[in-house]
């Protein structure tokens, strides 16, 4: 391994590819330095590890390979991370469901602090990321000799893919797993519409649908015709109306798609957090004082069930 000024992504895949957002997260790493290993640990992973060899700008692709890595249990991520940490002076994760679960867990054994959800790299050792769902950005620098770091990646562009290999694969050992966990299973939601992450379209309904069958009835069409994943604020999950994978906000899921059309939601400030970023922002929402309209690039004063509806003939 090279001298100490690396910096290591851990790349989070499913065993065939990689997952968008880990293109995102490398060209934060790129901003710190010039030298970006990715970490593909998995089990038959070797599809995925080829992928990431075309990713341009990085110089490594390090490939761990055992059963025990096959599902990216956070145990035994975090270990085949601590084995290879000495190395680096940089170890980014993205800022998922996944990320938040290794990330500290790694810092902690290393006994350094982290740095989360970071959205602008100013230097090597000095980052942005918001506080106060998003109403204020606080510029962090950390002094640790290892700075671990999880990364917005709606934030930053998706790093490219060449067409050939960009770098070589370096076969590393393998940690050894803990005992403590095991894989017992997955119950996985199925959906026919885009993953709500890496999706370029959201319609996101809010509680003013009234129930899980209007917000059904009411938003589904307007998805369908727009090829659109569907989101719902807080509220509307609380109210039973969406299920939780759907939640967009500081507490669900951080989006920004290409255009994001929310219908009935008032624009609670943990909402905000999780949208704003949003290229545009329509909303449809018959209170003139909600807070949703100081972010919309577009804001339709109307009853939602008319609206809606009429936007769905009119496309």
């Amino acid at each position: 391994m090279t001298a100490l000024a690396n910096i290591l992504v851990v790349a989070e895949h499913d065993n065939a590819s990689i997952k968008a957002a880990t293109l995102n997260t490398i060209t934060a790493a790129l901003q710190c330095g010039d030298d970006v290993h990715v970490l593909v640990a998995g089990h038959n992973a070797g599809a995925a590890a080829q992928q990431a060899t075309r990713i341009v700008g990085i110089s490594k692709v390090l490939h761990a390979d055992a059963e025990h890595l096959a599902h990216a249990l956070a145990e035994n991520l975090a270990a085949q991370v601590l084995a290879i940490a000495a190395n680096y002076s940089h170890i980014v994760f993205c800022a998922t469901a996944s990320g938040k679960n290794v990330a500290p867990r790694v810092a902690a054994k290393l006994g350094v602090g982290q740095v989360s959800d970071v959205t602008r790299v100013v230097s090597a050792d000095t980052f942005e990321r918001p506080i106060y769902a998003g109403n204020a950005i606080a510029t962090v620098q950390a002094q640790d000799a290892t700075r671990v770091l999880t990364v917005r990646s709606t934030v930053f562009d998706a790093a490219a893919l060449a067409d050939i290999a960009q770098a070589a694969i370096e076969v590393i050992a393998v940690a050894d797993p803990k005992g403590t966990v095991a894989y017992v299973g997955s119950e996985l939601a199925q959906n026919d519409r885009p993953e709500l992450t890496a999706a370029k379209i959201i319609v996101s309904g809010g509680r003013a649908l009234g129930s899980a069958e209007k917000f059904n009835d009411v938003l589904t069409p307007l998805a369908d015709k727009l090829g659109a994943a569907i989101g719902a604020s807080r509220a509307a999950v609380d109210a039973g109306y969406a299920a939780n994978d759907l939640q967009v906000g500081q507490t669900g899921k951080i989006v920004a798609p290409q255009l994001y059309i929310a219908a009935g939601i008032s624009g609670a400030i943990q909402h905000l957090a999780g949208m704003k970023d949003s290229k545009v922002i329509v909303a449809i929402n018959k209170d003139p004082e909600a807070p949703i309209f100081s972010v919309a690039d577009y804001g339709l004063e109307a009853d939602l069930f008319v609206a809606v509806p009429e936007l769905v003939a009119a496309i």
